[in-house]
């Protein structure tokens, strides 16, 4: 699938990997062809994804081909094991927990996952948790941090299931919880946010000692169509609500809701899933190393100064 913007690249990219497919059959007279297209290729990459507006970068972070959080998983983490229920209601499949090894190091993740196929997107709920999955989330970093294991958490959902069901078993309180309990973990914390990061539903996993945007993800506290609909009363108005809303990892590093942006392989990660999960295991692997050497005490204070930081107001 290609975007509006991204049809330059589509003839391209079909021709690149023509050549890829008959290089790889033996044909290496193509070799010199395949290298000057996959420069011609990286340019105009380059080229387009740096003069994106917003809106281009909401579509983009909502991109079928985006890497997704089972593939940085697989890609970053070794033996993960996932574990699965709240011990009070059941299993939420939209959010991914369990422990797995990060350069030989022990750690808890704890990740959203949307789905691919029309069947998985329906068992994950399309990214939007209910109240178990972030109750499950809890018990998973509570345990790492009985364990002395850091937490990194991956984000991608357009917000909290809002149903009725999810209400009534308590949606806003686990929420809460959740941003209490990883406020005040006594352990290392990272999040990222890869794609999406709706509203409450996504700073449930955010509050964390650093926390990382991949370069076309979008984080905010309602959809651009949400605030179309809200301020505008027109769903055309999306490009400026996306401009309003200042989602973009560009604008949220300059206000200071991230601490760093994770580039992109080839403009956009859904190009290249192993070289976007390698730049993401190095920016998290360097994020860790500043982190552990610090007390329980020094990562609950840092945390707490961190947010303390953010926005503008007046204590009287």
């Amino acid at each position: 699938m290609f975007l509006d913007f991204e049809r330059e690249l589509q003839e391209t990219y079909q021709k690149v990997e023509q050549l890829r497919r008959l290089y790889n059959l033996g044909d290496r007279e193509r070799e010199k062809e395949l290298r000057r297209l996959q420069k011609e290729f990286l340019k105009k990459s380059r080229d387009i994804y740096s003069k994106l507006d917003p809106w281009e970068r909401v579509l983009l972070a909502r991109h079928p081909q985006r890497p997704h959080s089972v593939d940085y998983i697989s890609l970053i983490f070794r033996d993960f094991v996932e574990l699965h229920g709240d011990r009070l209601f059941g299993e939420d499949s939209s959010i991914i927990a369990g422990f797995g090894y990060f350069y030989g190091l022990p750690v808890a993740v704890i990740a959203q996952e949307k789905g691919r196929s029309t069947k998985e997107k329906m068992d994950r709920n399309f990214g939007m948790p209910h109240p178990e999955g972030y109750r499950k989330a809890i018990r998973v970093a509570k345990l790492a941090e009985k364990y002395r294991m850091p937490v990194i958490t991956l984000i991608d959902t357009p917000g909290a299931y809002p149903g009725i069901g999810a209400e009534e078993r308590g949606q806003s309180e686990a929420i809460a919880q959740s941003l209490y309990v990883f406020g005040y973990l006594k352990v290392p914390s990272v999040a990222v946010i890869i794609g999406e990061g709706g509203s409450g539903g996504a700073l449930a996993l955010g509050v964390a000692n650093r926390v990382l945007m991949l370069e076309n993800a979008v984080y905010s506290v309602i959809s651009p169509e949400g605030c179309a609909a809200i301020l505008w009363k027109d769903q055309n108005k999306v490009k400026e609500a996306s401009k309003a809303l200042k989602l973009t990892a560009q604008d949220l590093l300059k206000l200071g809701v991230i601490d760093a942006i994770v580039p992109e392989p080839l403009g956009s990660a859904h190009w290249d899933h192993r070289r976007s999960a390698r730049v993401l295991k190095y920016m998290l692997k360097k994020c860790l190393r500043g982190l552990i050497s610090m007390k329980p005490e020094e990562l609950v204070q840092d945390r707490i100064k961190k947010f303390e930081k953010m926005g503008a107001f007046i204590q009287s």
